[in-house]
């Protein structure tokens, strides 16, 4: 969401003492504190649920004139491609002060936290006032908005007046063990309650209310990515400093005249085949560099400089540069590749299970290269056996330098916040793209890696 924000003005009082607010959210950066939510008079925000400064805690503080609750937990959720479900409940007028203030990840009850000051028994709290602003994905304070929540978000239910538990809105899925959505809850939302952001990006309230909100900030870009099928992005723990990233981590840009900068998909399969787009929006040099990278028994190289990049280390990665040469083993070559610039689609087809990778430019793939030619790897930029590389999987892999830049799109449908012109065929009925995804390809998400 990175700098949007939705917002309702609240019509009429509701319950001060009871609240539940319930959501699935999807972090794109650790280094700063994000608010999720926030309800309070326009001159100030009475309670606010956020993702902590200091590395990723989650804390909840409901005040008036002085903080009155301020619950923090000692675990940090610093995991970038995952989805956690949130459950956070204020019940003034519980007897036990630790029941008047819970927090749930995934359906368990925190119970650890770092602070823990918790409200006095049966007090009112000044949140859900008539004229009051209820705000999702950042805080609206004296007419500006701010502390924007980066990441995606999914089936958000805010309760007025019944506290309920996690089970309310999700359940342990049978056959994998996994907490999953209900996406039909049973429950009573109260005067200024309301349900938004199921399965898309309306903020229609879904729950009977009409308590519609409003994007008050920002773009709200539909994403397929979702608590169902976690797509991969471009992985913000496998990109060097000089690498800029946003828009969810699908976009890539470095600004450095001198140095490269690399970036990794957070996904690294070792078996299955997976197809990804990226457009490019800026050139540097010869840059964007676009490719397949090995994964090393320690990780990725996140130095600025080449050494990180695809092709740098060995002949089973390599990169294509906007020259059209390749470059594998520390060197470039002409191999029957194809020049691109500002506008152009670049597709790679990753064949993990024969051992190949192919790359084309607007559709066409490059040195006649058949993605679907299996163990004859016909036209591929890069070959390899499980063997040579260990057993290690296969990254996804974006070097830029000078002002190259890159929009992923690894099957949301989008490049930055413009949706695909035309999408193509995708016989997996996984992922939106611009071009026809090759038979037996797939985009790179926990489905597809499932297939």
């Amino acid at each position: 969401m990175a700098s949007t924000i939705l917002t309702r003005t609240v019509a009429s009082t509701g319950n001060n003492k009871i609240l539940t607010w319930s959501g699935w959210v999807k972090r794109s950066d650790n280094s700063t504190g994000q608010l999720i939510a926030a309800n309070g008079n326009p001159s100030d925000a009475n309670y606010i649920i956020f993702f902590e400064f200091t590395g990723g805690g989650l804390r909840f503080i409901i005040k008036s004139l002085n903080i009155i609750a301020n619950v923090e937990t000692n675990t940090l959720f610093q995991d970038l491609s995952a989805w956690y479900h949130l459950v956070f409940t204020m019940d003034t007028t519980q007897a036990t002060a630790s029941d008047r203030v819970k927090m749930y990840v995934n359906g368990e009850q925190i119970t650890d936290f770092a602070l823990a000051t918790y409200p006095s028994q049966n007090l009112g709290t000044q949140f859900n006032n008539a004229a009051s602003v209820i705000s999702v994905g950042g805080k609206y304070v004296s007419g500006a908005n701010t502390d924007f929540f980066n990441g995606s978000m999914s089936h958000v239910h805010f309760i007025d007046g019944t506290a309920y538990a996690p089970t309310a809105f999700g359940e342990t899925d049978t056959t994998t063990g996994q907490w999953k959505i209900k996406t039909s809850p049973s429950v009573t939302y109260g005067t200024n309650g309301f349900f938004i952001l199921k399965d898309g990006n309306s903020v229609t309230d879904q729950s009977g209310n009409s308590n519609n909100l409003t994007v008050a900030g920002g773009t709200l870009t539909k994403t397929e990515d979702n608590p169902s099928n976690v797509f991969a992005t471009l992985n913000p723990l496998a990109t060097s400093s000089l690498m800029a990233l946003s828009n969810g981590n699908l976009t890539a840009t470095n600004s450095s005249a001198s140095n490269s900068a690399n970036s990794f998909s957070t996904f690294v399969p070792t078996k299955g085949k997976y197809y990804v787009e990226y457009k490019v929006t800026a050139t540097g040099g010869t840059s964007p560099m676009l490719g397949i990278k090995q994964e090393y028994p320690d990780g990725f190289r996140l130095t600025n400089g080449n050494e990180g990049a695809a092709g740098y280390s060995t002949a089973y990665e390599a990169s294509i540069r906007t020259d059209g040469q390749r470059y594998q083993n520390n060197g470039t070559a002409s191999w029957g590749g194809t020049s691109f610039t500002t506008g152009d689609i670049i597709s790679i087809a990753l064949d993990c299970d024969n051992g190949a990778g192919y790359i084309a430019k607007n559709g066409t793939y490059m040195y006649s290269g058949n993605p679907t030619s299996g163990a004859s790897k016909t036209g591929a930029f890069v070959v390899w056996t499980q063997a040579q590389v260990n057993n290690f999987g296969q990254s996804f892999a974006v070097n830029n330098f000078n002002g190259g830049a890159v929009q992923a799109n690894f099957g949301n449908g989008f490049f930055g916040t413009t949706a695909v012109a035309s999408a193509g065929t995708n016989a997996s009925g996984n992922g939106i793209f611009e071009y026809d995804v090759p038979t037996g390809y797939t985009a790179l998400s926990t489905k597809g890696l499932n297939l």
